[in-house]
């Protein structure tokens, strides 16, 4: 059945009152017992079992990944090959234009100018987003690996733990701008990483067939239910997604301070920090090309200097040859990956939970 009568305002203004139950229950649990932190940070993958001493919160919310009854392998299989492929020109969408056409969307963009490590420690947070893409598409991943299921889980615990900040300490917090972190900012933001990469790579010329758009709005349907999205809403063709998106594009595309600051704390990061010259001398040129108009406007960037999507495609395919050569494949990508963290950070960046101070 057809999930096009969901997408109506009525739905997901209702959808802005819905956090993440499961995931906030255990945020009380680990403010109150810290421990509980170093715990979850120290492994390397949720244990196949949990013990009875842990708080019946923590319990429950990792016995939500211990025991997935239907696995999608081949979704899961064919996903990852297809990022085997083409995960250099995903990465590149990410930074180009999923992260920022998120900023475009003020209420949004209010929980995450909130974060001072977004704007104080804007690589670290940037390397973080790319560990959590290269987990989630690693080859075998949910399957023979189990490492992806507590990526997913630690990720949906920092936004439950960006909730309970927000909800507990942050004096100016709006009700307009809806609950922190609500369904609909999920879903906008799974939309980011599936169907705006998609739509990233066509606007390069790049062919990419429906069978394509259909497995990644499919796979990213496995992982938004791993990150606590309510799958309900989730579309599951590509007419549903354009669909979707259009309407909290809508709903919720705006000017804003917080994505004025957000966008341009990430143009001078990209200016400082990409050494390909072509890319990094037309950072707004090519942030234009991908947000378009209306999304360009509500960040308060523009310039008249136009990028051909095709020259451009051809720039990041270039870009990927002088990196992997002919064997471009994840395994490639996940090394050059690694360098470049070792590089900038002094060492391959994980994702943790933050660590409470014991009072």
């Amino acid at each position: 059945m057809s999930k096009l009568h969901l997408y109506e305002n009525s739905q997901f203004d209702q959808l802005r009152t819905m956090q993440d139950p499961l995931a906030d229950q255990l945020i009380s649990q680990l403010v109150k017992k810290p421990e509980l932190i170093s715990i979850i940070n120290s492994w390397t993958e949720i244990p196949p079992q949990m013990s009875d001493s842990f708080p019946q919160e923590f319990q429950d919310f990792f016995n939500f990944y211990l025991y997935q009854e239907e696995l999608p392998e081949s979704i899961l299989k064919r996903g990852q090959e297809l990022f085997n492929q083409k995960g250099d020109l995903y990465l590149a969408m990410l930074g180009f234009y999923s992260l920022p056409y998120a900023y475009a969307f003020g209420d949004g963009a209010e929980v995450l100018v909130r974060s001072k490590r977004i704007l104080d420690d804007i690589g670290q947070r940037l390397g973080e987003t790319g560990t959590f893409i290269m987990d989630i598409f690693e080859p075998g991943a949910f399957m023979s690996k189990k490492k992806a299921y507590l990526t997913c889980a630690k990720v949906r615990l920092i936004h439950a733990f960006s909730r309970y900040f927000i909800s507990h300490y942050a004096k100016d917090w709006n009700d307009s701008f809806g609950k922190p972190i609500n369904q609909e900012d999920l879903i906008g933001t799974n939309l980011t990483f599936s169907l705006i990469v998609i739509r990233g790579w066509k606007k390069m010329g790049f062919q990419v067939s429906n069978d394509e758009v259909d497995l990644l709005m499919n796979y990213w349907k496995w992982v938004g239910k791993l990150m606590g999205i309510d799958t309900n809403y989730w579309p599951d063709n590509s007419k549903e997604a354009f669909e979707l998106e259009k309407l909290i594009r809508k709903r919720h595309l705006r000017q804003s301070d917080a994505g004025n600051k957000l966008i341009n704390a990430l143009i001078d990061y990209y200016k400082a920090t990409i050494p390909d010259q072509l890319i990094s001398a037309q950072v707004i040129p090519i942030l234009n090309f991908f947000l378009g108009k209306e999304a360009s406007k509500a960040l308060g960037i523009y310039t008249p200097q136009a990028v051909n999507g095709e020259l451009l495609g051809l720039v990041f395919k270039v870009s990927g040859w002088k990196n992997y050569g002919s064997n471009k494949s994840y395994s490639q990508i996940a090394k050059q990956f690694e360098t470049n963290q070792k590089a900038s950070f002094g060492s391959k960046l994980s994702i943790n939970l933050p660590e409470l101070k014991r009072s």
